[in-house]
């Protein structure tokens, strides 16, 4: 499951020659002097400082600048990743990489030390960091991209540092960092940062599903070439074009929380091993899609369309999974090589060297906004990192408004959750709910692509107290509790006023 450029990164000695071969590869505008330049005076600055592995200081944001590099990163970002640390562990200040360097890679920088170390050291104060680590995304959102490729680099050295530690920076990793990135699309960070956790914070569970999965991808290796080329054969004929089709093994971490959610039954997982078809337009896809449904009979329910209802995070493809010779079953992914990009490298796309200054989509920026309104208005309230972490870093559902609104909530959220995402009112006055046009209670669970319309009663005084025991947002919460405590205040008023004084 080890992958060419973490093998990379792991090689012993990287020199600046790794990273100038790499963006000569993929950015051929790319000023190579000066990125040199930026190593040079990274190197200078952290010269005799050591890693914890022996190895020279610079060797880390060397490697993190490579890793930004072999996702097309503009040299403005490999630069920032090349300084990152510079202003927190030496000599040299922000002022002295804004001489050298111009104003857009300080702020990054800045951006960057005044995120500082995340560290649980108590749950308030951890909630006070992660305040600071929303503010940073939502300012600048390229800080957060060159803290990806850090702590995915600090993750393969992990081997030199205490047990505890290991743990302590593998679950944050875990619980924070990867989720961060997949809202914000970016799913190949998302499962780079999850598999190399993976390991040390649950390391029977790693070697169980290495195993189970070893297993099986040896036994598709040979059928999946048989499946590409009768594909491949069907496609021309059709005269349906594609760019690419190339087999996409589900990642480690994926497939463990997968198999917990399937009583630990490697047999009900059928996207264990996909072929991902990239195709240069739209209707392209849709021709694929029926293309592959005239070869083989897909799988009831399986059929999937994040083109036309894209998840929250922007993630845009057809999935379908098929009967194929044998009874053997297979995923297809389709999209375009834009789609592509999108779902790889989320937000991160838009500063592909090639994509400087192009507009992030609305969809992209509506969730960094939340970011900063959170920061603002809620999370000084929440003193339960475990409901901090529902609310925003749990795998999220789309569902829909009998209009076609879009609602982003967090797995497992009920009709009341949505109710009080659309309005306080609506959630005060809630009865009752249709989901797909049926009746179903107020603590039913949700899953995306639901359709949810809220029945009211304008003559209902407020929420239930009992709604918290299944709601869980933290906004639902904290308006039934409001409602809870206004209901209080009123009868104690009340009573206050019929009480004879006289």
């Amino acid at each position: 499951m080890d992958e060419p450029f973490i093998e990379e990164i792991t090689k012993e000695p990287l020199t600046i020659d790794h990273l100038l071969k790499v963006i000569a590869e993929t950015n051929p505008k790319a000023d190579l002097e000066f990125i040199r330049l930026a190593y040079e005076f990274a190197e200078h600055a952290h010269e005799g400082q050591k890693r914890k592995t022996g190895e020279a200081y610079i060797i880390h944001p060397l490697a993190a600048a490579i890793i930004l590099a072999h996702m097309q990163m503009d040299q403005s970002i490999i630069i920032t990743a090349l300084l990152h640390d510079v202003p927190e562990d030496t000599s040299v200040t922000l002022e002295d990489i804004e001489k050298n360097f111009g104003k857009d890679i300080a702020e990054v920088v800045a951006g960057i030390t005044k995120l500082g170390k995340l560290k649980y050291r108590g749950v308030e104060r951890y909630i006070e960091n992660l305040r600071k680590m929303f503010v940073a995304v939502a300012n600048d959102v390229r800080v957060m991209i060159v803290k990806f490729a850090d702590r995915l680099h600090n993750l393969t050295t992990l081997e030199a540092l205490p047990p505890k530690k290991q743990y302590r920076i593998a679950l944050e990793s875990l619980e924070i960092y990867a989720p961060i990135a997949n809202r914000l699309g970016m799913g190949d960070m998302k499962g780079r940062l999850e598999d190399a956790a993976f390991r040390y914070v649950y390391p029977k569970e790693y070697r169980w599903v290495v195993s189970l999965v070893k297993e099986r991808y040896a036994a598709y290796e040979e059928y999946l070439g048989f499946a590409k080329e009768t594909v491949e054969k069907e496609l021309r004929s059709a005269n349906v074009p594609f760019i690419e089709i190339q087999s996409r093994m589900k990642r480690l971490y994926s497939v463990y929380q997968k198999l917990l959610k399937h009583d630990r039954d490697i047999e009900k997982l059928h996207d264990l091993i996909a072929l991902r078809i990239v195709v240069p337009t739209v209707a392209d896809c849709y021709a694929t899609l029926g293309t592959i449904h005239k070869l083989w009979r897909p799988l009831k329910g399986r059929i999937k369309d994040y083109i036309a209802q894209p998840k929250p995070n922007g993630y845009q493809s057809l999935h379908t999974t098929v009967f194929g010779e044998n009874g053997r079953i297979v995923e297809f992914q389709i999209r375009t090589q834009q789609m592509h990009e999108e779902a790889e490298y989320g937000i991160a796309a838009h500063w592909h060297y090639d994509e400087r200054g192009s507009a992030i989509p609305t969809k992209r920026l509506a969730w960094i906004q939340e970011l900063a309104e959170l920061q603002k208005n809620l999370i000084h309230k929440i003193k339960d990192l475990d409901a901090l972490k529902i609310d925003v870093f749990q795998n999220r559902i789309f569902v829909f408004t009998p209009k076609g609104d879009v609602i982003d909530l967090p797995e497992a959220a009920t009709p009341v959750d949505f109710a009080y995402a659309i309005h306080s009112d609506i959630g005060n006055t809630a009865t009752g709910a249709r989901v797909n046009e049926q009746v179903m209670s107020l603590s039913h669970e949700l899953k995306s692509g639901d359709v949810i319309e809220i029945l009211v009663d304008k003559r209902r005084k407020g929420p239930s107290a009992d709604w918290l025991k299944f709601v869980k947002t933290h906004h639902a919460k904290e308006c039934i509790r409001q409602h809870a405590k206004k209901g209080i205040a009123s009868w104690i008023m009340e009573r206050f006023r019929s009480t004879d004084v006289g």
